[in-house]
């Protein structure tokens, strides 16, 4: 049975790359974003649903993410119909992920919004990542596309930092890359040895 890990930290926070290091060093990490955009993709396994839902959400073959912004705006019973479309579609795709790795000691779950969406409960143990409010503001705002407005209406759809904190069995700094791979691959020999 592996050792199922959570990760998540605010944005910022250098969540991505801690799951990089994780991969690096041969863990399997499934990334909740990373499967929405599949679901989202020509293909993909929201399109036909989405269609179903509202025609206007799918442009050659694959859901237009601007048009779905649009609909979660100006709906608003959307969102929640969203959701409980999603979800269950995120959910099969994190458990056939598990299943396929299910010979892993430990494998880690990427989920940006952990908390807000209940995840600490099915999982083994919460690894939360962190640097200072400064650090992360610098490495957002160099992000294209950002602007303060933006940063903070992502934050504020994003449990508090401290609490986050408060709430994690594991939380990693990372103010150094150094420093974060060292901590990734303690936690990992840490992990390893408990999943036995």
């Amino acid at each position: 049975m592996s050792f199922l890990l959570g990760l998540t930290g605010s944005i910022g926070m250098g969540k991505s790359t801690t799951a990089d290091m994780f991969r690096d060093a041969g863990v399997p990490v499934w990334d909740a974003d990373a499967t929405v955009v599949k679901l989202y993709a020509k293909g993909g396994g929201a399109v036909a649903p989405l269609s179903a839902l509202n025609m206007g959400l799918v442009q050659n073959d694959a859901v237009d993410r601007e048009a779905l912004k649009n609909w979660v705006k100006t709906d608003p019973s959307a969102l929640n119909r969203l959701e409980s479309l999603i979800h269950p579609l995120v959910a099969a795709d994190r458990a056939e992920f598990i299943n396929e790795h299910a010979e892993q000691s430990v494998i880690v779950c990427d989920i940006p919004l952990l908390y807000e969406t209940s995840a600490d409960q099915w999982l083994d143990a919460v690894l939360v990542v962190t640097t200072d409010t400064e650090t992360q503001k610098a490495r957002v705002m160099g992000r294209v596309g950002m602007d303060h407005a933006l940063f903070d209406r992502i934050l504020a759809r994003q449990m508090p930092n401290s609490e986050k904190i408060a709430r994690a069995d594991y939380v990693i700094e990372t103010n150094s890359f150094e420093g974060v791979r060292k901590a990734v691959h303690d936690l990992i020999n840490d992990l390893t040895a408990r999943a036995l």
